[in-house]
């Protein structure tokens, strides 16, 4: 799904296997707008809802680098050109002086961005979601394996979708309304 689809189909499965057979047999019916919700991580879901890699990493190394050289920059112009100091003969610029604020500046700035930037690609905080108010949906962090199918795909088929997914094992398969919430399980 896209960020801000709402799901609406779900999908509950008894195993991973069994979640990841669902999402090839929707694939082979032409939907392509899916995410899952497991308890655990499950091999081979990544691939299959083709998840790619989080901008976070680039983010955090961004920013620290950004900050660390700010802070070394900082450094040398309050040492070499703003303020100089000559104490016994020593350099205005001495390099190994400056590497632990830099270093620190740098681990400090990636990791508050690191942790902003995970809340905000999250969508977090989201203190509501149309799947909370499907019936069993609170086990998918215990022991359940949900599919759920955005809105827009055009390749959705009432019929067809739920009959592929309960020939590979769907314990159940619920519609949703925007209207009226969770809808119709079969």
């Amino acid at each position: 799904m896209r960020p801000g689809d709402s799901p609406v189909m779900m999908a509950e499965f008894a195993s991973g296997p069994a979640l990841l057979d669902g999402i090839r047999a929707l694939t082979a019916c032409g939907v392509s707008r899916f995410d899952a919700f497991t308890p655990y991580e499950v091999h081979g879901l990544q691939e299959l809802l083709g998840v790619r890699r989080s901008r976070l990493t680039w983010i955090a190394l961004f920013i620290g680098l950004a900050f660390g050289g700010g802070a070394y920059l900082l450094q040398w112009w309050i040492n070499v050109v703003d303020y100089p100091l000559n104490i016994g003969g020593r350099p205005y610029h001495s390099a190994p002086a400056f590497i632990p604020i830099t270093f620190e500046m740098t681990v400090l700035f990636a990791s508050a961005a690191a942790l902003i930037s995970a809340i905000v690609l999250g969508g977090l905080p989201r203190l509501w979601h149309p799947v909370f108010d499907i019936p069993g949906f609170e086990r998918a962090s215990i022991d359940r394996f949900w599919l759920a199918v955005g809105a827009g795909d055009a390749a959705l088929d009432r019929d067809r979708d739920t009959a592929a997914l309960e020939a590979v094992g769907a314990l159940r398969v619920v519609w949703l309304t925007s209207e009226l919430g969770a809808g119709g399980a079969r």
